[in-house]
């Protein structure tokens, strides 16, 4: 399938593909790899960002250059990620808004701009070059505010240095602040007090919070520490009762689970997150990233180098695409509905399928409080959100039956 859909690294001309309207930029490079750490990231304590900055470009000039887009695709949404972008500093980023705009075009008032940072690399001057480059959103990579926990982990701040930063991003006047938050930590790391993090969060006023389970991948130093018996992950659904308490925590401070992972106070869910769900066309650059360009799914090499060298050898640094049978984009499509807590609206034809299909299970879940129906449609509760997974398996097979 790939041979037929891409032709030297790039979409088949055949194909009429619609342009983006979000962008996601990736930058590789991070200072230090944290243990549990399975993202492309690359060690580089001086990026070479130069480099990167001519890759990206050339990348998005070879994917704008389709005679049906005609000119330059119009953005709602800017997203740059990593990896550790805020080692770009702000000359950085200003230099990546100029490249940018050669390409594609945003009106500044109506584009949601976000850009990752790390607390150890993020002051209050890079801040506000990021304000005036354009960014509106600013995510920083607090995880915890516990020393215990963030040294255990491998970061390379501590809890001054994550308030530091959160404040950095506050006064830059950004429209929204937002904090990754870490839980499911072994003992050895602290346990439990990811929820008394929570609160931190909300008391410090961000308007958006995303959740991260710690996870032992495969090939990262925790994978490796688990499997050789030296760590034990949570058992017994701890890592259930953390995420709980801390959804509880948040939303009696006033946020509102939007998807199973965020949290943002009214007004102020991600537009970029968003686009990734509901079947918004989507461009990613950079090393693995990966773009939704309807009826494409593609993904890039994720290897800086590989990528690097085809986007110089200009035979594109696409590794794979995929074109979703019918089958497919209807389990994507329950699996994105049941991750939101919109879930599926009651004029969907799908959901009148899936109530013929499997009542019998909905009636249960109902009941065990993981779902909840009424006229608006079916939507996940928090608690359902523990068995995402069995739940999606379950109504596709009964739509397959």
């Amino acid at each position: 399938m790939t041979g037929e859909l891409l032709r030297e690294g790039r979409a088949s001309p055949e194909l009429r593909l619609p342009p983006p309207r979000a962008l996601y930029v990736h930058f590789p490079f991070c200072p230090h790899r944290c243990h549990y750490c399975d993202y492309a990231a690359r060690g580089a304590t001086r990026p070479p960002v130069e480099d990167w900055l001519e890759a990206v470009s050339a990348e998005l000039r070879a994917r704008c250059d389709r005679p049906e887009w005609d000119g330059r695709p119009q953005l709602e949404s800017i997203y740059v990620g990593g990896g550790t972008p805020s080692l770009l500093g702000g000359a950085g980023v200003e230099a990546l808004t100029d490249r940018l705009r050669r390409h594609v075009r945003w009106e500044p008032g109506d584009v949601e701009w976000t850009v990752e940072a790390n607390p150890e690399s993020l002051d209050a001057a890079t801040a506000r070059r990021w304000r005036a480059a354009g960014a509106t959103r600013i995510t920083v990579g607090v995880q915890s505010f516990r020393e215990r926990a963030l040294d255990w982990l491998g970061r390379l701040h501590d809890p001054a240095g994550a308030r530091r930063a959160l404040a950095a991003a506050r006064g830059a006047d950004v429209s929204v602040v937002n904090a990754d938050l870490m839980y499911g930590l072994p003992e050895e790391a602290g346990g439990p007090g990811a929820a008394d993090d929570a609160r931190e969060l909300a008391d410090a006023g961000v308007e958006h919070v995303s959740l991260y389970g710690l996870e032992a991948a495969a090939g990262t130093a925790l994978g490796r520490w688990v499997e050789g018996g030296l760590v034990s992950m949570p058992g017994g659904g701890r890592e259930g009762r953390a995420y709980l308490e801390i959804s509880r925590v948040l939303r009696e401070a006033g946020y509102r689970h939007y998807e199973v992972t965020n949290l943002a106070r009214p007004g102020h869910e991600s537009r970029h997150n968003r686009a990734t769900w509901d079947g918004t066309p989507y461009l990613g650059l950079g090393p693995s990233a990966h773009s939704f360009l309807p009826p494409l799914r593609l993904r890039n090499e994720r290897r800086w180098a590989a990528y690097r060298n085809a986007v110089r050898q200009r035979r594109g640094p696409v590794a794979g695409a995929e074109r979703r049978d019918d089958e497919g984009r209807r389990l994507e499509r329950i699996w994105l509905s049941m991750r939101r807590r919109s879930g599926l609206s009651a004029d969907d034809p799908l959901l009148e399928r899936l109530e013929r299909s499997a009542e019998e299970e909905l009636r249960e879940w109902e009941d065990r409080g993981w779902i909840r129906r009424d006229d608006a449609g079916l939507s996940p509760t928090p608690r359902g959100w523990l068995h995402l997974d069995d739940l999606v398996a379950t109504l596709a097979a009964r739509l397959e039956r």
